[in-house]
């Protein structure tokens, strides 16, 4: 179970990171082993070593960062050693090529500097005498050459005696002889020196290193292992992606398995998926079918999967479940043995004894054509007593057959089941699938007749049959036609019930889709609304501030002219969008037929209460709202069911004119918001304000509580835009303090 779950955290870990692969390393145990036996490895296994210690830091980082993603692997790469010692002193001395770099030790980086002076010295003296009139004209060519790693001039053979030095070789031809001349011999001499001494300190370091590899090699060697069970978890992962395959489900204990569209992994192209299961119902299933059908392939599917799922791999399989088998055994195929004077029967019956005697109740058997070989009647019996002798054992057993006589056997008996590769009684063809349940013909005729064979044969071969075989060989095809005419008909009915599920689906999700639109459709024109009417009362205060500033200043005339353009103005915003809160139609009362002096009326286009001033005539009235007369249609007004007020006597003020008084004696400077939402709140703030404006009051206190803040926001943003606010703070600490905002009126 952890294998599988490895190999799963190795699939994210692909999926998630393509491109985080921590790259590979070389197998340097066999290196590490010499080592550790006190041998000196040379400088490029030295280099292999490092690039596998580079390797090691590499993987521990990598999974480190990542154990709380990948615990599985992050566990294993977090027990890799520690070799950032080793491998710095490593590729501190080797360098890529291999070769010793002359920073190993200062020691060989002094040799290395005087035996380079000491080749620069003789390559000097060397070219300063081939240039010399007196050598050169002795000389084959003007150029320095080595042999015998030693510095030489070559020299025509007749001009030996003008050259002294020592010969080390001569041409082919003889004509030519390389002299190293005596002005250069101490030199050369001491260039041996230096390299004999650059030897034994390049082995003096090469040991050093190799006794540090030994040092660390038991380490070493663990996490080596750490790093392929590391890459071959990554490997099993890789071959998942391939086969498009899943984790399977394993249940310890008793051995089962059953597989849900199961594919065979070293098969490609257009697989046709299996459904295969054993041991939970029943422990034997006898596979039967034409030739050609996929018995063989269905045999070798279930114990291959079952094989990979208990080796830690995922199985190509839509689905798995499966317990664990001890053990399992395999006659697959044709062993026949002219050495070792094995026919098919034999070879067949030296495999199934093996199996009798090892198979036990952990066991899967998997057997391919059981019985085949020899006489039907007799290979059948025996077959039969196997499968017998297997059950009885409690092993859980596959087997193929053509023989008749065990679809017999297994029907209707206890703990065995027929199964069968389905063959297109309609096409003559086979289609690969399993079908469990039932028994399968062998199709042979069919199968010959589809192969070439002739008609008249096929013909002449069923005169042998008896007439009850005859009859069977006939209904059986029919009957398999039939069940799979009805077969397609179900498919039909239950692809079409599910396009009609589907549509039902999207409809509801329409229908759902748009009644939220409408909502919201509704919504927004509201808010619009809302906010047309909010502007439409600031202006309406606009144009109130303006009456009274021109109020001294104009005459009675100029003012209704005003006053008519004002309610111009409201008419036309109102007409352009209908306030969804104060609908005209939504008034209280009714539409009064007469109205008198002195009479209250509410005016739901404002809506404001206001005095009648004097019925106009023409079914018109005058009102008075706050400071304001206004000559309105009756039909714009409602009975307010009150007692009305008197009218004014001689000598009094119209009642309209005590309004405001009235106003500044009933309204209080404080409006008490606490407990409200915030939608609800802004209007009532909105109808205090009016009311404050028309009482003259110069400051109110709004008070909203302090609680998360969201109600003080919500105000104080309104109060921004709103024109009859002149300026607007939060309370002193004897005025509530934030929990009150106080409004100073313009």
């Amino acid at each position: 179970m952890r294998a599988q779950a490895e190999t799963t955290e190795g699939r994210e870990l692909l999926r998630l990171e393509p491109l985080a692969d921590p790259g590979g390393w070389p197998d340097v145990r066999r290196e590490i082993f010499r080592a550790q036996q006190g041998g000196t490895l040379a400088p490029g296994e030295l280099f292999a070593v490092g690039q596998a210690l580079e390797a090691c830091q590499r993987y521990k980082k990598f999974f480190m960062e990542r154990r709380e993603r990948y615990p599985l692997l992050g566990e294993i790469g977090s027990a890799i050693g520690n070799f950032a010692t080793l491998e710095k002193n490593i590729f501190a001395a080797i360098l890529p090529g291999p070769e010793v770099s002359d920073h190993a030790s200062p020691a060989l980086a002094g040799i290395r500097r005087r035996l380079a002076g000491r080749q620069q010295e003789i390559k000097e003296r060397l070219e300063h005498l081939i240039r010399s009139p007196g050598i050169r004209k002795y000389l084959q060519e003007p150029l320095v050459t080595m042999r015998e790693g030693r510095c030489v001039i070559p020299v025509r053979q007749e001009f030996r005696a003008q050259v002294p030095g020592i010969v080390h070789d001569q041409s082919a031809s003889g004509a030519t002889i390389f002299i190293e001349p005596m002005a250069v011999v101490e030199a050369n001499n001491e260039i041996r020196r230096l390299q004999a001494a650059e030897r034994q300190e390049i082995e003096k370091i090469l040991a050093a290193l190799s006794a540090q590899v030994a040092a660390a090699a038991e380490e070493l060697a663990v996490s080596l292992n750490r790093l392929g069970r590391i890459d071959f978890i990554l490997a099993k992962a890789r071959y998942s992606q391939a086969l498009d395959a899943q984790e399977p489900e394993i249940t310890p204990g008793r051995p089962f398995f059953h597989f849900k569209g199961a594919r065979h992994p070293l098969l490609t192209g257009g697989v046709v998926p299996i459904d295969v299961r054993l041991g939970e119902d029943f422990d034997t299933l006898i596979i039967t079918g034409p030739n050609t059908g996929g018995k063989t392939v269905a045999l070798k599917t279930a114990g291959l999967l079952v094989l990979m799922a208990q080796s830690g791999l995922h199985v190509p399989a839509a689905g798995a479940r499966l317990g664990v088998f001890g053990r399992v055994f395999s006659d697959i195929g044709d062993e026949q043995s002219i050495e070792q004077s094995l026919s098919t029967f034999s070879a067949h019956m030296k495999n199934i004894v093996q199996i009798l005697a090892e198979a036990d109740a952990g066991s899967l058997v998997l057997l391919d054509e059981l019985g085949a070989g020899t006489d039907p009647v007799e290979g059948a019996a025996l077959a039969r007593a196997i499968l017998e002798r297997l059950q009885g054992k409690g092993a859980k057993t596959i087997a193929t057959t053509h023989y008749s006589e065990l679809k017999e056997f297994a029907h209707g008996r206890q703990g065995m089941e027929n199964a069968c590769v389905e063959f297109d009684a309609v096409s003559f063809k086979p289609t690969y699938r399993l079908l469990t349940g039932r028994p399968g013909g062998s199709q042979a005729f069919a199968i010959a007749l589809r192969l070439g064979v002739d008609a008249a044969l096929i013909a002449r071969a069923r005169e042998f049959l008896s007439k009850e075989q005859a009859a069977l060989a006939d209904l059986l095809p029919e009957l398999e036609r039939d069940r799979q005419l009805a077969a397609r008909d179900r498919e039909e009915a239950g692809r079409l019930k599910e396009e009609a599920r589907q549509l039902k689906e999207r409809y509801l999700e329409m229908e759902k889709d748009l009644t939220a639109r409408r909502q919201e459709i509704i919504k927004k024109a509201a808010q619009e609304a809302r906010y047309l009417v909010r502007q439409a009362r600031r202006e309406v205060e606009e144009i109130v501030r303006e009456m009274r500033a021109r109020a001294n200043e104009e005459a009675q005339a100029e003012r209704e002219k005003a006053i008519l353009e004002a309610r111009r103005k409201i008419r036309h915003a109102a007409e352009k969008i209908p306030d969804p809160e104060f609908p005209a139609e939504k008034g209280e009362g009714e539409v009064p037929a007469e109205v008198r002096a002195g009479q209250e009326v509410y005016l739901p286009g404002f809506n404001q209460t206001g005095w009648v001033v004097a019925p106009a005539g023409d079914g018109q009235a005058q009102v008075q709202v706050g400071a304001i007369k206004l000559t309105l249609p009756l039909r714009e007004m409602r009975i307010i069911r009150r007692e009305p007020a008197a009218a004014g006597r001689p000598g009094e003020k119209p009642a309209g004119a005590g309004l405001a008084a009235a106003r500044a004696r009933d309204i209080s400077v404080n409006l008490d918001l606490r407990g409200r939402r915030a939608g609800e709140a802004l209007l009532e703030v909105e109808k205090y304000l009016d009311d404050a404006v028309l009482a003259g009051l110069p400051r109110v206190y709004l008070i909203h509580g302090k609680g998360t803040g969201a109600l003080r926001a919500a105000i104080q943003e309104q109060l921004k835009t709103d024109r009859r606010v002149k300026s607007f703070r939060l309370g002193e600490p004897g005025e509530g303090g934030a929990g009150v905002t106080v409004v100073e009126l313009a």
